[in-house]
């Protein structure tokens, strides 16, 4: 503990250091030159008052400060330990996505050019595998100043999240009702489908029918299939609800709504080798916008969160660390495919 104060008293010598600096700067340069290593227990508030006479303000802010760097965790009843030596970098952020789908590379890089060249980031994906997030949180726990997740809706997910501290815990994409206060920044599925598909019924109606891609054993959300069945009972819209598309089934004269992208770019290929028309032969439906949906075949009608909104303020989040719980807005981008 001597080391430590002696780092800490040497830091008085820099002309124009606050308080909160010294102490910030001091604990810094001692885990630097290896007078605390990975698991050591600073100093104690009472103890640096004792010592030091600084304000119990003044310290609590410099261990907030270390904390959200990734650098300090507390414990209860027990204090503030060191948890990681990587000094160098003010704020390691661990991000775990889905996959890096287009609308996820969007998030990815808005929110890296966000958060500046300060903020280290590391990505991990869960590929919408309960078990492999779990083993992921468990690998990153305790290691990263704050947490970004993705969540999977399965009945683990809560008991897995609920691990990490909520004070450096940002749930993205779309929610999860966990235990406890915390923030996050994500999508609605099922009242805002509904909306759209409400919003596109008298297109919809030009049609013989509506098909409906809905893969249960993949990230399809269930809230996007309720909607579905709600509008289509309402509306008396013939429809039917496949598991997957398959090549070369595109049907002439009907509607047909995916949320995978592979789907989509099937369905187009097969509308070239059929000689159909986007809009006029066959309808088609995307969810979550990205540029080459608004280009090719004169555009493709989504409906989509706006993902640069959401990177934007998680990495807002990130840099303030003011509590946000926000829901991004669903938007109908209508183009020429229906």
């Amino acid at each position: 503990m001597n080391d430590v104060f002696k780092e800490i008293y040497e830091m008085e010598s820099v002309s124009g250091v606050s308080k909160h600096d010294q102490l910030v700067n001091g604990i810094l340069n001692a885990i630097q030159n290896k007078s605390l290593g990975q698991g050591d227990l600073l100093p104690s508030v009472n103890n640096l008052i004792n010592e030091f006479g600084f304000a119990r303000e003044t310290i609590a802010k410099a261990y907030k400060d270390l904390v959200k760097r990734g650098i300090v965790e507390s414990k209860n009843r027990v204090g503030f330990y060191v948890s990681n030596c990587d000094v160098k970098q003010h704020l390691k952020v661990a991000l775990v996505l889905f996959a890096f789908d287009a609308f996820q590379e969007t998030f990815y890089k808005v929110f890296r050019s966000k958060v500046g060249k300060g903020v280290h980031i590391d990505v991990f994906f869960h590929h919408n595998n309960i078990d492999v997030l779990e083993s992921t949180i468990q690998n990153i726990r305790g290691r990263y100043g704050l947490y970004v997740v993705a969540p999977i809706p399965h009945k683990r997910t809560a008991g897995i999240l609920e691990t990490l501290p909520m004070d450096k815990f940002l749930m993205i994409d779309r929610y999860e009702k966990i235990s406890g206060d915390f923030s996050f920044i994500a999508q609605e599925f099922e009242r805002s489908s509904y909306r759209v598909f409400e919003e596109l019924c008298d297109t919809i109606r030009q049609y013989d029918g509506m098909v409906y891609y809905h893969r249960p054993a993949a990230d399809t959300p269930i809230e996007i299939l309720h909607a579905f069945k709600a509008f289509v009972k309402k509306y008396k819209i013939k429809h039917d609800i496949r598991a997957e598309y398959v090549a070369g089934t595109l049907e002439k004269g009907k509607v047909h709504f995916t949320i995978n992208n592979t789907e989509l770019w099937s369905m187009l290929k097969d509308c070239k080798v059929k000689k159909l028309k986007p809009g006029k032969d066959v309808g088609i439906l995307s969810h979550n916008d990205e540029v080459v949906k608004e280009l090719i075949f004169d555009g493709i009608t989504t409906y989509s969160a706006d993902f640069k909104a959401m990177a934007e303020k998680a990495a807002e989040f990130v840099l303030t660390r003011k509590k946000i719980q926000e829901i991004i807005p669903t938007v109908l981008i209508r183009r020429k495919s229906l």
